[in-house]
């Protein structure tokens, strides 16, 4: 699994796997063209993306895959993994937690409420 096509994909995967949203569609929601898509997530949201991330790189350097399907799969479980731990999050507060809120909104991106932004359309 060499190709950058691969690791495209797999870089895809994750956030596909949590939030249901492409990074394409994901920067479309944040009206974001060519601005990076981790500057301009929310605290939750980047927590959320670290733990795909990093239960992906776990699964992997456990199993050792070796195919580019092997990898899709473990992507996929570590994306999983975070898409459980947002339903639990959204659950407890009564909303999704994500936001089309970037970096032009930088105050309202950074931490409000325990580390999370307020509903739309709530004020402080």
């Amino acid at each position: 699994m060499e190709d950058s096509r691969d690791f495209a994909i797999l870089t895809n995967d994750l956030p596909k796997a949590w939030s249901g949203l492409t990074v394409q569609e994901y920067k479309e929601l944040k009206g974001l063209k060519k601005e990076n898509l981790r500057d301009n997530m929310t605290d939750i949201e980047l927590i959320l993306n670290s733990l795909a991330e990093v239960t992906t790189t776990a699964l992997s350097r456990q199993e050792e895959p070796e195919t580019f399907d092997e990898n899709r799969q473990i992507a996929r479980r570590g994306g999983r993994v975070a898409r459980n731990a947002r339903a639990d999050i959204e659950s407890e507060l009564g909303h999704t937690v994500i936001s089309p809120l970037n970096a032009a909104d930088k105050p309202a991106l950074e931490t409000k409420k325990d580390g999370v932004p307020l509903p739309p359309g709530e004020k402080d």
